[in-house]
């Protein structure tokens, strides 16, 4: 009798989680990981920081050794899945192979989204997502006298701090009126904007690109009125794209990313989804969601592992993100969409800590905290808690957060 196989498509935070936790949920038939980078899967939030910077190596940002797969028995293979067939449960790979499946995963994640203007196909104009694009940069990097970063996202201004630090020269164009508009309050962007001008980046905010120019290789940038900014290096930091394309084409649901129900079940019969490219039901926000995060790629596998042996483990957990910037670690807890009120512990516009407390009719449902450790495991436990507590004392740097957690709940 034939072992029943698990495959996984994509090599990547979720899949590295997968491999683990099918073995701790009591798996015992094959596992079989089809990746399309030559890598193991590897860390990404370090690409743009240390990776970039030259102070680690890929093997450094492995999430499994290679003696992990081989003691979890994984077959591991490099290739690309070019086809699903749910109803035969099987994949085919591009050099024509099929593979046959008892359950499968999709961890495809998400791609850098693409400009759409003219000369965006030069050389030197880079993309940001996985080791070879940061190889490829950083391989332009000895004749780069002048990058130009088109995006004011996480991804942009971490990609900016680690060029300044560099010591190479940085400007970022940012179409919003303000850097992080989608994800972060007004102070949070005014305290990021001070701090990167403070490093020498040149931010152009409220700025659109009309044209990427140059004769084989990118030279400048033109914005929309016309200045031409020069450039030798190019990094396009606008967002990603779920890729979706394969489960869509073998007729799965897709609704802003791959739909999946509480435990990563996708519309399909024993096909799953996890991490970036998957969309889910969060019983906190009360919506569907599709999160770009480490921790959520880990739930989800979590999720997933659990209900292919069986068991029902709804994905829960709170969302939690961070990035690095200069000396700054920014903690961010819950999803700031929907608040009506904002509460500041510390002062953004001259120390560089401080907490970013986001309110919805009085409760915590999210916060940005930066270089405050304490806030950070404070709002966690606040947003689970459904914690509503009198705003001059959590704006207080004298109050014990701790007795904050402790009191009873007061809103309005």
């Amino acid at each position: 009798m034939t072992s029943p196989r698990v495959i996984i498509v994509g090599a990547s935070h979720a899949s590295a989680q997968l491999c683990a936790s099918l073995r701790q949920e009591g798996w015992t038939g094959e596992v079989l990981l089809v990746g399309d980078e030559p890598s193991l899967p590897y860390q990404r939030p370090p690409l743009s920081k240390t990776y970039l910077a030259g102070r680690t190596s890929l093997d450094e940002l492995l999430i499994r050794k290679p003696d992990f797969y081989d003691k979890q028995q994984v077959d591991v293979r490099h290739g690309r899945v070019t086809s699903i067939d749910p109803g035969a449960r099987q994949v085919t790979l591009d050099g024509g192979e099929a593979l046959a499946y008892d359950k499968l995963v999709l961890c495809l994640g998400a791609r850098p989204r693409r400009l759409d203007l003219p000369g965006a196909d030069l050389a030197g104009v880079r993309h940001l997502r996985t080791a070879e694009d940061i190889e490829g940069i950083r391989a332009d990097l000895p004749t780069t006298r002048h990058a130009v970063i088109i995006g004011a996202g996480y991804i942009g201004l971490e990609t900016a701090a680690s060029l300044r630090q560099l010591g190479i020269p940085v400007t970022v164009v940012e179409a919003a009126d303000r850097v992080l508009q989608r994800v972060t309050a007004p102070e949070v962007s005014a305290f990021y904007d001070r701090v990167h001008r403070e490093e020498g980046v040149d931010l152009r905010v409220g700025t659109g690109v009309a044209a990427l120019e140059g004769e084989g290789r990118v030279t400048g940038v033109r914005l929309a009125d016309g200045e031409l900014v020069v450039a030798d290096l190019v990094v396009v930091g606008i967002g990603v794209v779920p890729n979706v394309e394969l489960a869509a084409e073998a007729g799965l649901h897709v609704d802003n990313g791959i739909a999946v129900d509480a435990c990563g079940r996708t519309s399909a019969p024993d096909v799953f989804a996890a991490g970036d490219c998957a969309s889910f039901p969060d019983r906190r926000y009360g919506r569907r969601l599709r999160l770009e995060s480490v921790p959520n790629a880990v739930e989800h596998a979590k999720s997933v592992a659990a209900a292919i042996c069986g068991r029902e483990k709804e994905i829960a957990a709170l969302p939690w993100f961070w990035s690095d910037q200069y000396d700054l670690k920014l903690q961010i807890a819950g999803l700031s969409t929907g608040h009506d009120e904002v509460v500041l512990r510390g002062d953004p516009t001259t120390a560089r800590d401080f907490a970013c407390f986001y309110l919805s009719r009085g409760r915590i449902i999210a916060a940005d905290c930066v270089n405050r450790p304490q806030e950070f495991m404070f709002s966690k436990r606040a947003i689970a808690d459904g914690l509503a507590p009198q705003r001059e004392l959590l704006a207080d740097p004298r109050t014990d957060l701790k007795a904050l957690l402790a009191r009873p709940v007061a809103v309005g």
